[in-house]
C-alpha cells in the first residue's frame, strides 16, 4: 500500500550565492520517512507556481519546518524592526492560508520552530522578535558554537498541560527538549491552546482547539534523533498515522 504523501514546506536560499532553490532539511525528511512512515515530498514556496487548495487536493498532509527567516511582522498587524530579522513573504504566503485551510478541512499538519510561529500567526497570535530580550526569560536560540550534537543537545524542561494531548502522547508532562528559536508567542491565536512552556513562561507546544483533523506544533526541534528520542519518535508517529488515516478516509482528532 503506497505510504501517505505528506508536502514539506521549503525555504528559499541561494546557492552559491546566484542560483535560487527550494530546499528542506534532510533530517526533516528522514524523521517524516523512517519514523511517520510517510511520502515526504518538497513543496516550493512560490505562490505563482501552486496555489493552497490545488496543494491540499495533492497531499495527505503537511509538515511546516523551522527556517531562518521569519514571519513577517506585518502579517500579525505589526510593522518591521531590525529585531524582527529576516522574511520570506512567499512562504509566509503559502504557509499562513495553507494551516487555515489545512485546519478548516481537517487535514493533518504538524509544525516545529518556525512553523510553530506560523501556526500561532495563521490562526490569529502574535510574536515576539526576540525571546533573550524579554525580562525573565532564557536566550533560546541555537548556540554560535559546537557541534551540530552540542546544538541540538537537550537544554531545558517542558511541562505539559496535565492530561492535555501532549502530555497523552508522551506519557509524562515533562519532557527534556532542545532550544533553537529565537522568537516566540506573544499573545496565542483565539484557537491556538498553549499546552506546553519552558522553565522561563515561554510557550513549547500548542494545538489547535477544535481542530478536526491532526493539528499540532512544538517550538523545539523534534527531528534531531526523531528515532532515538522518546519524545520526537511518538510525535512523528502520531502524525504519520493520521496522515494514514485521512488518506483512507477517516480524520484522527488530537483533543
Amino acid at each position: 500500500m503506497a505510504r501517505p504523501v505528506v508536502g514539506v514546506i521549503s525555504n528559499a536560499h541561494m546557492l552559491e550565492g546566484q542560483y535560487l532553490v527550494h530546499a528542506a532539511g534532510a533530517l526533516n525528511v528522514e524523521a517524516l520517512s523512517r519514523v511517520a512512515n510517510v511520502l515526504p515530498v518538497i513543496i516550493p514556496t512560490n505562490p505563482e507556481h501552486l496555489d493552497v487548495e490545488e496543494l491540499i487536493d495533492s497531499c495527505d498532509g503537511f509538515f511546516f519546518p523551522g527556517g531562518r527567516p521569519n514571519v513577517h511582522p506585518e502579517e500579525y498587524g505589526e510593522a518591521p524592526t531590525e529585531a524582527h530579522g529576516t522574511f520570506n513573504r512567499d512562504r509566509d504566503r503559502i504557509s499562513l492560508p495553507l494551516i487555515r485551510q489545512s485546519v478548516a478541512r481537517g487535514v493533518p499538519i504538524f509544525g516545529v520552530c518556525l512553523g510553530f510561529q506560523e501556526f500561532n500567526v495563521a490562526m490569529g497570535g502574535t510574536l515576539y522578535p526576540e525571546i533573550r530580550d524579554l525580562p525573565g526569560r532564557d536566550n533560546h536560540r541555537m548556540p554560535p558554537d559546537g557541534t551540530l550534537e552540542e546544538k541540538f543537545a537537550l537544554r531545558h524542561e517542558v511541562t505539559l498541560t496535565e492530561d492535555g494531548p501532549f502530555h497523552r502522547l508522551f506519557g509524562s508532562h515533562k519532557v527534556m527538549t532542545n532550544t533553537l528559536h529565537g522568537q516566540g508567542i506573544k499573545t496565542a491565536g483565539p484557537r491556538v491552546v498553549i499546552d506546553g512552556h519552558a522553565p522561563d513562561g515561554t510557550p513549547e507546544a500548542i494545538y489547535i482547539q477544535d481542530a478536526p483533523g491532526f493539528a499540532m506544533a512544538v517550538q523545539w526541534h523534534p527531528e534531531w534523533n526523531a528515532a532515538g528520542d522518546p519524545v520526537s519518535r511518538p510525535m512523528f508517529e502520531a502524525f504519520g498515522q493520521a496522515c494514514c488515516d485521512w488518506r483512507g478516509g477517516a480524520l484522527r482528532k488530537i483533543a
